[in-house]
């Protein structure tokens, strides 16, 4: 008697454990182009966009501590004295005798393009004016964010 030799049954695979087609994976790959260029260009004008509110918001933030600054010594600092007086208790001329310890900020924030937001007391504008340079670093360009144009809070 002879021994017959077996050979595996090859079953096919699952469905699920079959790799994928190269047409399946070029109709993938031209789904994700289709998205991408659909959604790419609306997301890369929103950094800009963030950055303006970023702004805006440390704009508000200042005015409202320049606000008690003002409602604790009576005035605002003055231009020398700077946005550094919320922070640090100002020397000079007007004094500040009833300056909050531990100040009205914690520390002066950079705009978002990494410029110190200027200050004037007096303002052009108002009682003082605040604005950021924009990503130009010039002021006066139109890109700069200014506290006179701030839009109105809801």
């Amino acid at each position: 008697m002879h021994a017959v030799a077996r050979l595996p049954v090859r079953r096919a695979a699952p469905r699920w454990a079959r790799g994928f087609t190269l047409i399946e994976i070029m109709v993938v790959v031209v789904i994700i182009a289709v998205l991408a260029a659909l959604i790419v260009p609306n997301v890369i004008g929103r950094a800009e966009d963030a950055r303006v509110a970023k702004a805006q918001a440390d704009i508000r933030t200042l005015e409202s501590a320049l606000a008690m600054y003002r409602l604790d010594n009576g005035h605002y600092p003055s231009t020398d004295q700077g946005l550094e007086a919320l922070v640090k208790k100002p020397s000079g001329d007007p004094p500040a005798p009833n300056w909050k310890e531990g100040g009205y900020i914690a520390a002066l924030p950079d705009d978002p393009w990494g410029h110190a937001y200027q200050y004037m007391c007096p303002g052009q504008h108002g009682p003082f004016d605040i604005w950021s340079k924009g990503p130009s670093g010039v002021t006066g360009a139109k890109d700069n964010i200014t506290s006179w144009q701030q839009p109105k809070k809801p």
